[in-house]
């Protein structure tokens, strides 16, 4: 009964950490003190009923009540008993809860607030995990099954989290699984009695099993590979591959924008194909509206201190009804159309690019959804490279004047609140307040902030933008006034947001300057990013704040005209079709150096005004990993090399002995004595002797280390050398050298062992076939073997020595200590 109390405890534990990839939704740790009270709760309950003795379901069924009992407490209708007994009214409640919380999640975007649906849906799941767990690890002693439930919790984050989920929550919630695995079979190997090693010693009750200490080692590397190989696979999460290639986003691979849909980092992708120098072909659309406004494939509406990001999606099947903008009304006139697209195998994403307000689809399956509040169509398993389809959508325009009798949302809209949530950089808001003093209406608000955006302004259009030294991106941008359409968008919709109105950003194309009748070519130049602003029974209005001569394919409307335009102009509301028209059209050519098309990179762009294409960097990067290859495999060649001309050295032939008297003579001269260094001798032939096995294993002659030199050196002159007298008596005179060195008295001087050395090489390899003489070149067996040896001695000492530093602190174990301190 302990033992299942204790792994009915280490459950509920194992539990709350699974849970710990929660916090990566909520903004606040309000769902962790709930859950805790609901997991206590449902573990009491299990202690209680297990000490009665009751079967499995009775254990089910008090665990469900100290749950219910939990939930009560927690969010109360305010008609329970005893604060804590449910009414039906508390059930009633429960199900209010549930069905805001369906709405929550269609409207908010993570970080959620701490909402009563939420936390109650949260804590309801977290409950019954727990009690699920509790079931399968106590009461059906399958621990191993429990980790499904668990993996429950850990895919809500994952499905619904923008970014890459943390690795550290999803390494706490792996260690409480562990330690729930590790709590059932220590409890099942304490039923056979006493512990053994495996040479037989027994293990003291404190000490840790040697089972035990290997799993947990295991444990460790598979937690480690399980949270860092994800990391460094490229596809499977954008964190890591992001910092290492900085200039591309997240999800964008090769030519594509691609990634799932709620994890593209559309900026990043913006980005990096308008700074592309080569033109591609990305889609091909077939409409019949005269001059349609832009398509559109993607939304970042969720605003933070770095800036918008992308929210995922959720919405029905395109192959169900969709809604139904309505029809037209004063100053509102919405034309229904329809559009072929056709996208090249160069556009690879999740997400469709259609025109706003889609109604119908043709030629699409049930794997694609359309989220109505964002505008888009998007699939979690097919992409759309290559794909051709059909749509009817509705154009809807405004007037001014009906833009101007839209009402302010109510605050306590969910819509507002989540699209008016901005980082508080107080001298954005300043300069909103200043922009916006005076204006009744929020159409006149948004519009003041749109022009604000002009060249009598001094913002220009600049693809290469400078870094500023404000520590805020918008601030940067505001102060240098310099940027392209993902900087004007998003500093608009930033600032609208200020101003109390929803804003968001979106993305997609222009119209182009590529049209052949009723089809429209529209490549990476065409690109393009602008704000949508959300009025009251209108819905999402768009504004571009991007100077029009930067943006082929620009298109104006009546509510936000060109603010670059001469006065005595009229607002544009159809393209240019030519690079020429645009400029002539929106002003005169002296905007100067900063006007290029949207995706023109100026440090790319040709005397003539075409494109060049920048030489592609992998053949670079190929030689280089080539060079590199190279010369790691050359390193035990270069090391072979060295170690024989270092031992092929001759030595000094002779040494002076200086005598001071005179000589026979009597001239006076000091009598100098010729005669050899025995050191240096014995030196010599030790290091040719070395040689000579170096030599016999690169060219794999086998080596008896029992053998004395004399006896390798007769068996080299009657086996492999037998043919060649010369080898056979160079490799005796090497033998007759080293033996001379090691038992006599004097070494045998005065021989050229060199000369030997080469000779008895020279046979070796004359014998062997190609691949040992290449292998004996490239790489040397001798000094494979030499590091190999070296390795397995380094590793041999550093286990001794951890064994030994482990034996040392095994003294102060508390284990240990606790276990003496009980005995006596």
């Amino acid at each position: 009964m302990i033992a299942h109390r204790n792994l009915g405890l280490v459950a509920a534990a194992a539990t709350l950490l699974a849970a710990a990839p929660l916090s990566a939704i909520f903004e606040r740790w309000t769902w962790l003190i709930q859950a805790v009270i609901a997991v206590a709760a449902v573990a009491a309950a299990a202690a209680l009923a297990r000490l009665g003795r009751t079967p499995v379901w009775a254990q089910v069924l008090a665990m469900l009540g100290g749950l219910t009992l939990a939930l009560t407490w927690l969010f109360p209708s305010g008609d329970e008993l005893l604060a804590v007994l449910p009414t039906p009214a508390t059930f009633g409640n429960f199900a209010d809860l549930l069905t805001g919380s369906a709405e929550d999640m269609r409207t908010l975007s993570v970080k959620v607030p701490d909402t009563d649906s939420l936390l109650f849906v949260t804590v309801l799941g977290v409950g019954g995990v727990a009690v699920l767990v509790d079931v399968l690890c106590v009461g059906l002693r399958r621990p191993a099954l429990a980790g499904l439930p668990m993996l429950a919790i850990y895919s809500v984050p994952v499905a619904v989290y923008v970014d890459s989920v943390p690795p550290l929550p999803f390494a706490i919630g792996a260690a409480g699984f562990l330690w729930l695995l590790v709590t059932d079979n220590v409890d099942r190997v304490r039923r056979f009695g006493r512990r053994f090693t495996g040479d037989g010693r027994d293990v003291d009750v404190w000490e840790a099993s040697p089972l035990a200490a290997a799993g947990r080692r295991l444990a460790v590397v598979g937690l480690a590979l399980a949270v860092l190989v994800p990391l460094a696979v490229p596809g499977m999460t954008a964190g890591l591959m992001t910092s290492l290639n900085p200039g591309v986003g997240a999800g964008l691979g090769g030519s594509g924008l691609g990634g799932a849909p709620g994890r593209v980092d559309l900026f990043a992708a913006l980005s990096g194909r308008l700074n592309q120098s080569q033109v591609t072909d990305l889609v091909k659309v077939t409409t019949t509206e005269e001059e349609p406004f832009y398509l559109r494939f993607g939304v970042a509406d969720d605003l933070r201190g770095d800036g918008f990001r992308v929210r995922g999606p959720n919405g029905q099947r395109v192959t169900g009804a969709l809604p139904d903008p309505g029809p037209s009304r004063p100053g509102i006139e919405r034309t229904r159309h329809q559009a072929t697209i056709e996208v090249s195998r160069d556009l690879d994403m999740r997400l469709l690019p259609v025109y706003a307000e889609p109604v119908d689809f043709a030629d699409l399956g049930n794997s694609w959804f359309y989220d109505p509040n964002l505008q888009v169509v998007f699939s979690n398993r097919e992409n759309s490279r290559g794909r051709t389809y059909s749509f009817d959508y509705v154009r809807s325009t405004y007037t001014p004047q009906a833009l101007r009798t839209a009402q302010p949302l109510p605050a306590d809209l969910p819509l507002r609140r989540q699209q008016t949530v901005t980082p508080d950089v107080p001298q954005v808001r300043e300069l909103v307040a200043e922009l916006t003093e005076g204006k009744r209406t929020e159409y006149d608000k948004v519009r003041a902030l749109y022009e604000y955006f002009s060249e009598d302004n001094g913002f220009t259009y600049q693809l290469n933008t400078e870094e500023g030294t404000s520590g805020e991106q918008i601030l940067d941008f505001l102060e240098n006034k310099a940027g392209f359409c993902q900087q004007y968008a998003a500093a608009l919709a930033w600032m609208v947001r200020d101003a109390g109105i929803p804003a968001r950003v979106a993305f997609g194309f222009t119209n182009g300057n590529r049209r052949t009748g009723d089809t429209f070519t529209l490549t990476n130049r065409n690109l393009h990013a602008w704000t949508e602003v959300y009025f009251d029974q209108m819905g999402w209005v768009p504004f571009d704040a991007t100077p029009s001569y930067g943006v082929p394919g620009s298109t104006r409307s009546a509510w936000a005209p060109d603010t670059d335009a001469p006065e005595e102009s009229t607002p544009q509301t159809d393209t240019a079709d030519t690079p020429d028209e645009t400029d002539t059209a929106n002003g005169p050519d002296d905007r100067g150096s900063n006007q290029v098309e949207e995706g023109n990179d100026p440090a790319a762009v040709a005397n003539d005004g075409t494109p060049t294409q920048s030489a592609p960097i992998w053949p670079w990067l190929t030689a280089a990993g080539v060079l590199a290859l190279l010369a790691l495999l050359a390193v035990p060649a270069l090391r072979r090399l060295a170690l024989r001309r270092r031992r092929g050295q001759p030595a000094p032939a002779v040494r002076t002995v200086g005598a001071p008297e005179a000589d026979a003579a009597g001239t006076g001269q000091p009598v100098v004595v010729v005669g050899a260094d025995p050191d240096r001798a014995r030196a010599d032939a030790h290091s040719a002797w070395d040689e000579l096995i170096d030599t016999l294993v690169d060219y794999r002659v086998r080596v008896d280390q029992t053998e004395t030199p004399r006896a390798t050196a007769d068996r080299l002159a009657t086996e492999p050398l037998h043919a060649d007298t010369d080898a056979a008596t160079a490799a005796r005179l090497l033998g007759r050298a080293e033996e001379r060195a090691r038992y006599a008295r004097d070494p045998l001087t005065g021989e050229p062992l060199p000369a030997a050395l080469s000779t008895v090489r020279a046979a070796l390899a004359g014998q062997a076939n190609r691949r040992t003489r290449l292998m004996a070149t490239v790489l040397p067996p001798s000094v494979l073997h030499r590091w190999r040896a070296t390795v397995a001695d380094t590793s041999a000492r550093l286990v001794a020595s951890g064994g030994r530093l482990r034996y040392r602190l095994l003294r102060f174990s508390p284990r240990r200590l606790i276990a003496h301190r009980a005995g006596r």
